[in-house]
């Protein structure tokens, strides 16, 4: 009997300690939560996803369209949406998205985010173009001020965030609607976020994140090798080696929607001879940058947008044909010298090119140019600059040449960089390009609303581009980013825009 007594006990002590072991193992379970570290070059100052690209990057915030890894628009936070009339548009808003705080989006919460967009950004509120907002229960409606077929476009961009607005820290903690909310954060140092439960589309997959900033290429790459990061972006080519050895991490590098090329002023007399543009295109060996500058991340560029989009050019890559370029020189009346240094009417051909550290392989273009154009007897001096923007606006007199790095379709349509780059007005005509056949194919592509025939008016602008060799189209340079193997269901877009979702997961 007291042997049997000891053995119940002895047995009611197992079950309670196996209990306590399983309630403390389940607990511990629990506590352990899912995390995933970014870390970023560009430093952000701000979380107003109304200011900074960093909202819809770290999933705060989302807009009402998106851009897919076609680089195609679908629906995002309106599910559909219709032209009535050449200004006029209406959407409808994808029913049960709450924000953050837990409060519906619908219409009126939309239009009161564009209200504020419109009125903080001024350069959204030029590309926009937004006339009147009306809000209706689920449905919203933008009248422009003018006929402007690339509206749907620009609500792709970072900034057309839906946010909400009657809140004091929108550059601290932003509400949004997308799979992260903001915990804490800390300018141009890092974010600290969590899931948020009731996010639309599913609650995200890990449950915290943390978005830091670093400058410095190798300081990123030292951060991913180390563990201290489990993505981070645009990484030096030269840092890849031991990051492509190691068994725990591996590189992703895509086409980016960037390009990299040279701007010619055409205030300068000689720069407005074509054949002198086209001789010094002709210099470029866009295959030896892609592998001996670009250390084979990058793609040549036969135009100013990716080979991925309908609108993009049909042509081969130029090769390099000194000798056609010392040919084309001579038709355009140049001799050599003595010195060997071209000339014409006494003047020699000697050119000023303006490069910047900000994007490095871009020095190390002007360099293979100037070595390239001493060969055929053009001088080239390189004239290194801080601020390349305000240097070509502001001293128009002082380059001929720039190396330069714009994104040429950012949005997934053509006509923000036509109109910025070649209309004698664009933001980004600092060369002062004005070609008037160019000019008014742009002006029929800015009312065509036709998806077809707006992509053959943008495929007539980049033939005329390139017939006359407007700009210099390098390469297209890959977007560069070192991953950590716990990572799963991630990949990097050429977009940039879409980086910590509801999908990605970590083991």
């Amino acid at each position: 009997m007291k042997k049997s007594y000891i053995s119940y006990i002895l047995l009611i002590f197992v079950m309670v300690f196996t209990s306590a072991c399983s309630s403390s193992t389940s607990s511990q379970e629990s506590e352990k939560k899912k995390s995933v570290k970014l870390l970023f070059s560009f430093a952000s100052k701000t979380l107003d996803p109304h200011q900074d690209w960093m909202g819809v990057r770290a999933g705060i915030a989302e807009t009402l369209v998106k851009i897919d890894e076609n680089l195609e628009i679908q629906p995002w936070l309106a599910d559909s949406w219709e032209q009535l009339d050449s200004t006029t548009w209406k959407f409808h808003i994808r029913e049960g998205v709450t924000f953050h705080d837990g409060s519906t989006l619908d219409a009126e919460a939309v239009k009161r985010s564009f209200e504020r967009l419109i009125e903080v950004n001024e350069a959204m509120n030029t590309n926009l173009k937004i006339a009147t907002i009306t809000a209706n229960g689920q449905d919203i409606t933008f009248q422009t001020t003018e006929e402007y077929p690339a509206f749907l476009s620009e609500l792709i961009h970072t900034n057309a965030s839906v946010i909400k607005v009657d809140t004091d820290k929108i550059s601290e903690k932003p509400i949004g609607t997308g799979p992260f909310q903001v915990q804490s954060f800390t300018p141009e140092s890092e974010i600290n976020l969590v899931s948020y439960e009731q996010y639309w589309d599913g609650k995200a997959k890990v449950d915290e994140a943390k978005v830091t900033f670093n400058s410095d290429g190798n300081v990123r790459a030292l951060a991913l090798q180390s563990g201290e990061a489990d993505i981070v972006y645009h990484l030096p080519p030269e840092t890849l080696k031991p990051i492509e050895e190691s068994k725990n991490l591996h590189v992703e590098s895509i086409m980016s929607l960037r390009a990299h090329f040279l701007v010619y002023n055409s205030t300068n007399p000689q720069l407005q001879e074509e054949n002198v543009r086209k001789a010094l295109d002709l210099l470029l060996d866009r295959t030896t940058i892609v592998n001996e500058i670009m250390n084979g991340h990058a793609t040549e560029a036969t135009g100013p947008f990716n080979p991925m989009f309908a609108f993009s050019s049909d042509t081969e890559v130029v090769k390099s044909n000194p000798l056609k370029a010392e040919e084309l020189l001579k038709e355009a009346g140049y001799v050599k010298n003595a010195s060997g240094t071209l000339e014409k009417n006494g003047k020699p051909l000697e050119i000023s090119v303006a490069t910047y550290q900000g994007r490095p392989e871009l020095p190390l273009i002007a360099q293979y140019l100037q070595a390239e154009a001493a060969n055929v007897g053009i001088k080239i001096n390189i004239v290194t600059v801080e601020n390349i923007d305000t240097f070509l606006w502001e001293k128009q007199e002082d380059w001929d040449i720039a190396t330069y790095s714009n994104l040429t379709a950012p949005r997934g349509d053509g006509g923000f960089f036509l109109n910025s780059a070649y209309v004698p007005d664009g933001s980004l005509n600092p060369g002062q390009i004005n070609v008037p056949e160019l000019t008014d194919t742009i002006l029929q592509l800015n009312t065509t609303s036709n998806l077809e025939q707006r992509v053959d008016l943008e495929k007539e602008a980049v033939q005329l581009i390139q017939e006359h060799i407007l700009h210099s189209f390098v390469v297209h340079p890959h977007i560069i980013v070192g991953v950590s193997n716990r990572v799963k269901n991630w990949a990097p877009g050429s977009e940039e825009y879409y980086i910590l979702t509801n999908q990605l997961e970590v083991e």
